[in-house]
């Protein structure tokens, strides 16, 4: 689970978090029934704001919900789920742009991608998923040509900047993008007129992701000698944060150009959410209840009040790198996302600490990836509370344990 946009109860409504949550629930169900089981591990925050976006606009149908099974993950509740072209628009859409990533950190020899072997796999599941995601498009009259075109385009624009561009001719690709995406909401909305400035909200949205993408792994980045848009085109912390800032000004004047019949949800998505994440990234704000509930659900750490609950790793350790995991990327940049968190570490103190009792034996190599394969395709990491580490067996925090949020008010 990755993306920009992470909502947290603290500001939306009982109303709206379900609302969300649908729609949430709706891409991965949308992934699995057209893609398979394996396909679910791409599910997004991002990329649900296309099915948003595509319901928005248009009366809803009486069969635009569904009620989904028992899920572990809901504490083995049903749940209403969206359902329709525009879950299905997203789903197509977060599959083009992983397998990018997946491309991507294979280029890089990012962990376990570094081995020829899992190198190879990898990119015979991306090439499947360029191929289902270009399958599902077709039927929906979207033509994945210009993901993937702009993708391709990326690494040329990239090996070409340098000190002295501007960081926005890096990030045009992940507009274009993007914007294609946003402006074909519209189309399957029936919607026509809602093409152009849903296009600029797109481009604008990319702009956003790519750069906040780049900020978040600068660091990273530098320790792993690899490129940076940041660093590569010599743009500063303060000019980055002015064309965020910029961005989601932009999005909020094109929002009021779109003829939706609900925009509640879009609005707190892409006016309130989008400035959520910059004050996250930038280092601005700090969320006023997160030592109560450390997530975004509150105390259970579940959408649907109750659930299983672990004990969270305080020093907040990550996956291990390689295939499949996702760090703070984005499904619509092409580089840089998806970095692992380091292992977790140990408190303050001289001298190494004593081995826990209570912790189980870390796995073996063969062993952790059946155990990696089963936390990704039960959708753990991305949307649990904790899950166990595939090789060290401890325990890691969901990706959906985020929260960031000071009480937010209207301002747009």
């Amino acid at each position: 689970m990755f993306g920009i946009v992470r909502p947290c109860a603290h500001r939306l409504t009982d109303g709206l978090k379900t609302e969300w949550m649908a729609h949430l629930c709706g891409l991965c169900l949308a992934l699995r029934a057209d893609h398979g089981q394996f396909a679910r591990m791409v599910t997004n925050y991002d990329g649900l704001i296309v099915s948003v976006l595509t319901e928005a606009q248009a009366e809803r149908a009486p069969d635009a919900r569904r009620t989904a099974g028992p899920c572990p993950l809901r504490a083995m509740r049903t749940a209403p789920v969206a359902r329709g072209e525009g879950a299905r628009l997203a789903a197509a859409v977060s599959l083009v742009l992983a397998s990018a990533k997946v491309r991507d950190h294979v280029a890089d020899r990012d962990g376990l991608l570094a081995r020829r072997p899992v190198a190879a796999a990898a990119r015979k599941v991306a090439a499947g998923w360029d191929r289902a995601g270009a399958r599902t498009g077709a039927e929906l009259g979207f033509d994945t040509a210009v993901l993937l075109d702009a993708v391709d385009r990326q690494s040329g624009i990239e090996a070409l900047a340098g000190p002295g561009t501007s960081v926005l001719t890096v990030t045009e690709p992940t507009e274009t993008a993007t914007a294609a995406a946003f402006a074909h909401t519209a189309v399957l909305a029936g919607r026509p007129e809602n093409m152009a400035p849903l296009a600029e909200v797109g481009r604008l949205f990319g702009r956003l992701a790519h750069l906040l993408d780049a900020v978040e792994d600068r660091a990273a980045d530098a320790a792993a000698g690899a490129w940076n848009p940041l660093t590569g085109t010599g743009t500063s912390l303060t000019e980055a944060r002015r064309f965020a800032d910029d961005a989601i000004h932009g999005m909020r004047l094109a929002l009021r150009d779109v003829r939706f019949v609900d925009d509640k949800l879009v609005h707190v998505l892409l006016a309130h959410e989008t400035a959520a994440a910059v004050n996250r990234v930038f280092g601005t704000t700090t969320c006023s209840h997160q030592a109560q509930s450390g997530n975004p659900y509150g105390g259970s750490g579940n959408p649907y009040g109750a659930g299983q609950q672990g004990g969270g790793d305080p020093s907040g350790g990550g996956q291990p790198g390689g295939f499949g995991a996702s760090g703070s990327g984005n499904p619509f940049g092409a580089g840089g996302a998806g970095r692992s968190g380091g292992a977790g570490g140990s408190g303050g103190g001289s001298g190494p600490s004593a081995p826990d009792p209570q912790q189980p034996k870390p796995r073996g190599f063969l062993a952790g990836c059946a155990a990696f394969t089963w936390v990704c395709c039960s959708c753990q990491m991305c949307c649990a509370d904790t899950y166990e580490g595939p090789w060290s067996r401890k325990r890691r925090k969901g990706c959906r344990d985020h929260c960031d949020c000071p009480d937010c008010g209207c301002d747009c």
